[in-house]
């Protein structure tokens, strides 16, 4: 079976938006970075999973044994769905700042961990860091335009994603919620509908609220949790776009509330997530 492991689905959907706004849109990025994007995630991973795994080997560090595999068997799905996000959503002139991102966004989840879990998204915190560090990246988030059809694919193949993983209500809190804020100011200013659609109806943002707002292993565990979660990162969104005016909005209030999930797991306690990975059937012979 091709599927083994729900981050399968979330590679292919995710590699499938890279080659088609690689087609379809005039975009600035290059194949090269993209290769240096995945190559820096990748190579991090394994070096930080080896690392770790050496410190727990001479009884240095106690940690899970499913957490430190030094043979890269377990992480290297997640460090590509980390160098795919890099990929749709930041943008550099030069290589250097894209494996800066690639290694910051991996190295965030071995440095920031409270109870064995990393609590910042590693692409989230990959992009702010070379928005901070560096006069070379920025990121554009109208590089989908305001095309149905890139919508529809966008929820479709996010819906797919979130009802396997049972995270649905988070996306679906923050876009209500969010929305419900646009609108309020929209009707206030007396400005049309077509307005409201031009901040709402935009890919990146869908990509935000789909496929890294709802990262399983970062964000808070309960769904009572995940809800003031993503209520509160859609005011705080809304407002550093309108005090601020910056279009990287979503990503500093993700950044900045990153954090609240230490304190929400505390308050309301849940399991934490694992990933679904379908067993190979036993061999006969």
């Amino acid at each position: 079976m091709f599927i083994q492991d729900d981050r399968d689905y979330q590679i292919l959907f995710l590699s499938s938006f890279l080659g088609l706004g690689l087609l379809t849109r005039d975009w600035s990025l290059k194949p090269g970075l993209i290769l240096l994007v995945i190559v820096s995630c990748l190579l991090t991973q394994f070096l930080l999973t080896s690392w770790v795994y050496c410190l727990k080997q001479k009884g240095l560090i106690s940690l899970n044994s499913s957490l430190i595999n030094p043979l890269f068997i377990a992480s290297w799905r997640s460090a590509l769905i980390t160098a795919l996000g890099l990929c749709l959503l930041l943008r550099a002139n030069h290589g250097i700042t894209m494996i800066l991102a690639g290694s910051f966004a991996i190295a965030s989840k071995f440095l920031f961990r409270v109870n064995n879990k990393h609590f910042f998204n590693p692409a989230n915190f990959g992009i702010i860091a070379v928005l901070t560090l560096t006069q070379d990246a920025w990121v554009s988030p109208g590089q989908w335009g305001n095309d149905l059809w890139f919508l529809l694919l966008f929820l479709g193949a996010g819906a797919m994603i979130l009802k396997r993983v049972g995270r649905w209500e988070t996306s679906a809190v923050f876009l209500g919620f969010y929305t419900l804020l646009e609108t309020s100011r929209n009707l206030w200013l007396g400005w049309s509908w077509d307005v409201l659609s031009h901040h709402l109806m935009t890919g990146s943002l869908l990509l935000f609220a789909l496929f890294m707002l709802t990262d399983p292993r970062s964000i808070p565990n309960h769904y009572v949790s995940r809800i003031v979660w993503a209520i509160a990162i859609a005011i705080l969104t809304f407002v550093i776009q309108y005090s601020f005016y910056l279009p990287t909005a979503i990503f500093w209030a993700l950044f900045f509330l990153s954090p609240l999930t230490i304190i929400l797991d505390y308050f309301w306690y849940s399991p934490r997530f694992n990933w679904n990975i379908i067993p190979k059937p036993l061999s006969l012979t």
